[in-house]
């Protein structure tokens, strides 16, 4: 088990994560990743989502990957 840390981005700033997660792999990762995001664009909210990214990083801050919202948003109508 090893904690991962999910912070958020876009051009106005950063969000960091300081508490961070425990997961067992990069599945659990991915799943957690994805869950965060769909969490966050499903609050009510006037914020568009789509030009941040959420960048998944380990112990040591070294970035695992990037889920930019864009992915899960799709395009606008």
């Amino acid at each position: 088990m090893t904690d991962v840390y999910f912070h958020y981005s876009n051009a106005g700033g950063l969000l960091i994560d300081r508490s961070g997660t425990a997961v067992d792999d990069l599945v659990e990762a991915c799943e957690r990743a994805d869950g965060v995001v769909r969490s966050l664009i499903m609050t009510a909210s006037a914020e568009d989502w789509r030009s941040w990214v959420l960048h998944v990083t380990d112990n040591d801050g070294d970035q695992i990957f990037d889920v930019p919202f864009a992915t899960v948003l799709g395009k606008p109508h």
